[in-house]
């Protein structure tokens, strides 16, 4: 077996060669002379076959000499580039992703956001899953995704309950609006909230695991007395938005930066007055900043987001701890 022929003489070995000489290679190398002659001697022994040939102007590399130098370079250089890529990994500049991200979050804050990594850290591969919130915490759990995403009626509550199992980013406040059809495009904008009594709404179904949507709007009716003629449900906001597209509902549904719902064939109104917004999260499993990558795309979504950090190191609007519900299941 071949014990002597480790990448380090490698490199004396092709120094020596490009040097000319051992006098000078070893300068180059910051070697004494003799250890660097004593490291060449023991490669050809060890390989059994004379790799310099030397004179009083220097040394030449044999033929096997050559062949040596010629895979040295290719060996080296691929050591180099493994090297370079692994520090990118460290530095977070390379690796993969997976974020599982509520479709909401898809249609406009997500690709905003990862523009700007892409920007930073293009050789990171980012894969996307757009599943329902409760899911999204599922795949992070079983560590399917590395990241996920979603929407709570009340970020401060949730972040109180699950700080224990994730880490929790804020991602800023996300505005609920009026949807209409398409051709309501002469109501008033903003619009008064008193304008949807009567109305037939659809609303997505509620989820005990991630209060969310369709808790905030029912609270928001109640508060301001608005009886709809009927509340439809759907399974998700995706689904919901086909029934106000067609005309036959309208919804109150979330609009982060106010700039996801547009791509729908719908009417988009402010609502006054506003509703309370709900807030958009982000988590990974603790101890995941260990992962350079997504400790560098949870850095993204702190500066991202807005407010000032609550008592639980969640940057949330309003945290206040109710010490009543701190601890009571979700």
């Amino acid at each position: 077996m071949i014990e002597i022929m480790e990448l380090r003489v490698l490199r004396y070995f092709s120094a020596v060669v490009e040097a000319g000489s051992l006098t000078a290679a070893a300068a180059a190398l910051r070697l004494s002379q003799p250890s660097l002659s004593v490291a060449i001697g023991r490669l050809e022994t060890e390989l059994g076959v004379p790799l310099l040939v030397r004179s009083p102007r220097g040394v030449e590399p044999t033929s096997a000499g050559r062949y040596l130098l010629d895979a040295s370079a290719r060996v080296l250089g691929d050591v180099d580039e493994i090297a370079r890529t692994i520090r990118r990994y460290g530095e977070g500049l390379a690796g993969s992703l997976t974020i599982a991200a509520v479709p909401v979050l898809m249609w406009h804050r997500l690709p905003r956001l990862l523009r700007a990594y892409a920007a930073e850290a293009p050789d990171v591969e980012v894969g996307l899953v757009d599943p329902p919130p409760w899911t999204a915490l599922d795949l992070l759990q079983q560590g399917r995704a590395d990241l996920a995403a979603i929407v709570v009626e009340d970020p401060g509550r949730f972040a109180r309950r699950h700080r224990d199992e994730f880490e929790i980013v804020d991602w800023g406040e996300v505005p609920l609006v009026a949807v209409l059809p398409p051709d309501e495009e002469a109501v008033a904008d903003p619009l008064p909230i008193g304008a949807l009594n009567g109305r037939r709404l659809v609303l997505p179904r509620r989820m005990a695991a991630v209060p969310s949507l369709p808790e905030a709007v029912e609270a928001l009716l109640r508060r301001h007395g608005v009886v709809p003629e009927r509340v439809d449900t759907a399974p998700t906001i995706q689904t919901s938005l086909p029934l106000v597209e067609s005309g036959l509902a309208a919804a109150i549904l979330p609009d982060p930066d106010r700039a996801s719902l547009a791509r729908f064939d719908v009417t988009v109104r402010r609502l006054v007055p506003e509703p309370p917004p709900l807030g958009a999260l982000a988590l990974a499993r603790r101890g995941a900043r260990g992962d350079a990558a997504l400790a560098r795309l949870l850095r993204a979504i702190e500066a991202d987001g807005r407010s000032g950090a609550g008592d639980d190191g969640v940057r949330v609007p309003g945290d206040v701890e109710d010490p009543a519900e701190a601890h009571d299941p979700v």
